[in-house]
């Protein structure tokens, strides 16, 4: 760890935080250029927080599920698709983007906003997660990683420097450090992960650029306390706008993941946004939030759509089986979603099962719905003090 440690030191971040008393306002200073991410917890409920962040593109209210469109599109769905279901955020990729189109040309067709129609306040992850699950195609080194794309087997390198430069040229509201997601159960791997990841960590914040732009490092450390506990410390100590958990949901139990809330809850700053990622069932939400989360991210609601499945409470629903080939409800009674409003489970099964693209439109639109509703429902209820009621519901 010894020569990790002079690593980090070397990249010590000249930053000044000003946390306002009255307001919870951050103020950070990149590179001596002000940059203005304001950050308001409005209600408290126990730990679960209501908030507002504000960024160059609107107001995101928290806690807030973003959509994942991780080719700059969210399958299926049109901007103003997201727009009218109440989406505030939405993820992009940075690895599949730098790949395909490239980022230099999304930079020339004026940013991601512009290219992908999208006006809202956009969030892109650093490719790591992409780039570590290649396994047989990319190989990791201390100072970046080099890998074969999976489209055409070119090879190329990622490192730090390299994925904040792509991050701005793609120019979300929200960047995120490159790190190295580690197996969840593994001591020794994460220990060497964690080590990179902060490294990584200090290069990433030293590299940025952009004013108009907020970076979150990343904490790591699997599901070991200790080793979290040492990423909270040194992952805050670089004073990011905001933080992101990573290496959950990707093997570990639910105990695990909520233990490991658990711990960030203390470690992590209270006046600062925290960002779970890739978690996005509802109740993960419930029991994140639950545990002083703010942002989450997840390709679940797509993803079961285009598999034929919808979301309900306590379950999911597979509209391809048989027995919904006449049945004349909506997928779920009571739901405003345009779909239950306006279809049949017997006509989506038909859409499904004759391989009709409206019947995965139709379906992503249920689904991001159920989860988007579920947390406006959420900050509702940390609002009106009835958070613990509505956790005990879904639990």
């Amino acid at each position: 760890m010894g020569d990790y440690t002079a690593l980090i030191t070397a990249w010590q971040i000249r930053a000044v935080v000003d946390n306002s008393q009255a307001r919870n306002i951050i103020s950070v200073k990149y590179h001596e250029s002000p940059i203005m991410f304001e950050f308001t917890i409005q209600a408290t409920c126990r730990r679960a927080r209501a908030g507002l962040l504000r960024t160059p593109h609107g107001e995101i209210a928290t806690p807030v599920f973003a959509p994942v469109g991780t080719q700059a599109t969210v399958k299926t769905m049109t901007p103003r698709d997201l727009r009218e279901l109440g989406a505030t955020l939405v993820l992009a990729n940075t690895y599949h983007l730098y790949l395909r189109p490239g980022s230099a040309l999304v930079a020339r067709m004026g940013g991601l906003h512009r290219f992908m129609g999208w006006s809202g306040p956009l969030l892109t992850d650093s490719g790591g997660y992409q780039v570590f699950s290649l396994k047989t195609l990319r190989q990791i080194d201390d100072d970046g990683v080099t890998f074969r794309s999976h489209l055409d087997g070119s090879t190329h390198r990622f490192t730090p420097e390299k994925v904040i430069a792509i991050q701005e040229e793609l120019g979300p509201d929200i960047a995120v450090c490159l790190d190295e997601c580690a197996p969840p159960l593994d001591r020794a791997y994460n220990e060497q992960a964690q080590a990179r990841t902060h490294a990584w960590a200090a290069r990433c914040r030293e590299a940025h650029r952009r004013t108009d732009q907020a970076l979150f490092g990343i904490v790591q450390g699997g599901v070991f306390p200790d080793l979290r506990e040492q990423s909270a410390r040194f992952i805050t100590s670089l004073d990011f706008p905001g933080h992101a958990i990573g290496g959950l949901s990707v093997g570990e139990s639910k105990e695990q993941t909520y233990a490991t809330l658990d711990l960030l809850d203390d470690g992590l700053p209270k006046d600062k946004p925290r960002y779970l990622m890739g978690v996005g069932t509802a109740q993960d939400f419930v029991e994140a939030v639950a545990r002083g989360v703010d942002i989450f991210d997840c390709v679940l609601p797509t993803r079961l759509a285009r598999h034929g499945a919808a979301l309900v409470k306590g379950e999911r629903l597979n509209l391809k089986n048989a027995q919904y080939a006449a049945d004349e409800s909506p997928i779920a009674a009571g739901c405003g979603c345009y779909t239950c409003q306006t279809f049949t489970r017997a006509y989506l099964r038909h859409l499904l099962v004759a391989g009709e693209i409206l019947g995965l439109h139709l379906l992503s639109i249920h689904n991001l719905h159920f989860l988007l509703d579920l947390m406006r429902r959420i900050r509702a209820s940390i609002l009106d003090g009835a958070f613990e009621q509505l956790a005990a519901a879904y639990r």
